[in-house]
């Protein structure tokens, strides 16, 4: 990967962007594609679409990948200066105590940490009993209410965690012999922000190697899906495509305590394909086309699906008439927490596979997925 996409990989997950306040990482996408796409566009929710025509109008190829990531809002201050917040996305609450977060206000950024009362003062019964987030606070290190609203804090204010990028290099092993070497990525908001980048970039690599493709590609960052898909329902309805691949994340089932079959994906084994989530069931012409075309392309792939959950194609297969939709997800180890880890192989070859899959998208072949 070049250095330039790497940067910018690395700029969209470090900056700040829960459900809501995606401002920023939108920012980041839109100068990263202008110079290469005729059409820049936002819909009034706030999405990002941006279009590259080729030797057709129609069909209409829309790559979406999510920019807000999961986050908290600001509930109330109390007397000793301590805040009381609720979840912008899901949230698992034993992961919550002891990690590190950034409030954002009007007279700038605050850095508290999420914490509780301590072990020391719990009673027997209290240490075996997981702690709900209704009993967590953040301390921004003030000492009373003034000094919290001093420096900014007041009900409403957005919170991320702290988590930088970063990346480790590794031997890979396949059954035992050395495969070659790999690059791990560690950070947070790799859900959606890895997919958002796998649209963009895409279409970027579509724009400078001047690739041919038989439709307009539209590219889109979209906003507040962790809350209920709502950026989903505005792109469809202003996008009007004929053929979604949302780049989303997966879950990687390489982990201790899962079974193959509640997550069949793993990092550093191919994008995965998903076959059905609580939200979609994908167009099966569409599904066969993706496999089809990966082998041609020797591109590696995993079948996937996920029982509960769902991603913007839940919304985007049904807007407007309805629109054949897949899902291709980069497995992801420990998302919707402060650190996410994934392969760059696995980005890479997304964003391989989709540049193989708008070449291939004519007319023809887009309405045979729904053809009777």
């Amino acid at each position: 990967m070049e250095k330039n996409s790497i940067s910018f990989l690395e700029r969209l997950t470090n900056c700040f962007g829960p459900s809501g306040f995606e401002r920023e990482p939108l920012l980041i996408v839109k100068e990263y594609v202008k110079p290469h796409v005729d059409k820049i566009t936002t819909d009034k929710l706030g999405s990002l679409h941006f279009e590259k025509r080729g030797s057709a109008d129609f069909p209409r190829v829309l790559l979406p990948g999510h920019v807000d990531e999961v986050g908290f809002v600001i509930s109330g201050i109390n007397k000793q200066g301590f805040l009381t917040f609720n979840p912008l996305g899901g949230w698992f609450d034993q992961i919550l105590l002891g990690q590190r977060i950034r409030v954002r206000t009007n007279l700038g950024d605050v850095d508290g940490v999420i914490a509780a009362k301590p072990p020391h003062l719990l009673q027997e019964e209290e240490r075996n009993k997981v702690f709900k987030k209704e009993q967590m606070f953040i301390d921004v290190g003030a000492s009373n209410e003034d000094e919290a609203k001093a420096m900014g804090i007041r009900i409403g204010n957005p919170a991320v965690p702290i988590s930088d990028f970063s990346t480790v290099s590794k031997k890979k092993y396949k059954d035992g012999k050395l495969s070659g070497k790999e690059t791990i990525c560690f950070g947070k908001a790799f859900d959606d922000r890895v997919g958002a980048f796998i649209s963009a970039e895409s279409v970027r690599i579509i724009a400078t190697q001047k690739i041919k493709h038989p439709n307009t590609v539209i590219g889109a960052a979209t906003v507040q899906e962790e809350v209920g898909l709502r950026g989903a329902r505005t792109t469809g309805f202003v996008t009007q495509p004929d053929v979604c691949i949302t780049l989303e994340v997966d879950i990687s089932g390489d982990v201790p305590g899962i079974e193959p079959h509640q997550a069949p994906t793993r990092m550093g084994d191919g994008p995965g394909v998903t076959t059905y989530d609580g939200s979609m069931i994908p167009n099966q012409g569409l599904v066969e086309f993706v496999i089809d075309t990966a082998k041609r392309a020797k591109i590696p792939y995993q079948l996937s699906q996920i029982a509960r959950g769902g991603t913007d194609a839940g919304i985007i297969h049904i807007s407007n008439a309805g629109c054949p939709s897949v899902v291709l997800g980069v497995p992801t180890r420990h998302i919707h927490s402060h650190v996410g880890i994934c392969s760059m192989k696995d980005i890479e070859n997304s964003v391989k596979l989709v540049v193989e899959l708008v070449k291939k998208l004519d007319k023809k072949t887009v309405n045979d997925f729904t053809k009777i």
